[in-house]
């Protein structure tokens, strides 16, 4: 991306594993350049310990993040409309962001993102496939943003 926005919103299902990596991997990458928030279709679930463990290995703070979902940040004034980019990670989420900015010029970009939760219940596998997650968001960022 030739020029960089200066806001992103990542989104996923339940802003649970996903996009909060997202979040914390744009937010390290780019500091204060560019405002970063990520959102879920749903909120009923909270941060997911696997995803806060693959980012802590590689120096990123997910434990004090809250999931919230599009609607919660409406209601807690924040303006969906004003960011210049929603990255969709999940086909439901991607649904949701297409529909919000119907009415909106907001650019959507789709990245098919595996859902590493309920891959295996062995832990060290559990582990590989939210590193392969995380590892694949960061790849993108860094393809997309430079």
């Amino acid at each position: 991306m030739a020029d960089r926005p200066s806001s992103v919103l990542f989104c996923c299902d339940y802003n649970a594993v996903r996009s909060p990596m997202a979040e914390a991997l744009m937010k390290d990458r780019f500091g204060r350049e560019i405002y970063v928030q990520s959102a879920g279709v749903h909120h009923d679930q909270e941060i997911d310990g696997f995803a806060i463990a693959v980012c802590a290995e590689i120096g990123l703070e997910l434990s004090r993040h809250r999931s919230r979902s599009f609607e919660e940040m409406a209601e807690w004034g924040d303006d969906l409309g004003a960011f210049d980019l929603i990255v969709a990670l999940s086909p439901a989420s991607l649904r949701h962001a297409q529909e919000f900015t119907r009415t909106r010029a907001v650019e959507v970009l789709y990245w098919p993102i595996m859902d590493p939760t309920g891959l295996s219940e062995v832990r060290e596998e559990k582990l590989g496939h939210y590193r392969a997650a995380r590892d694949q968001i960061a790849a993108r960022i860094d393809e997309t943003f430079g």
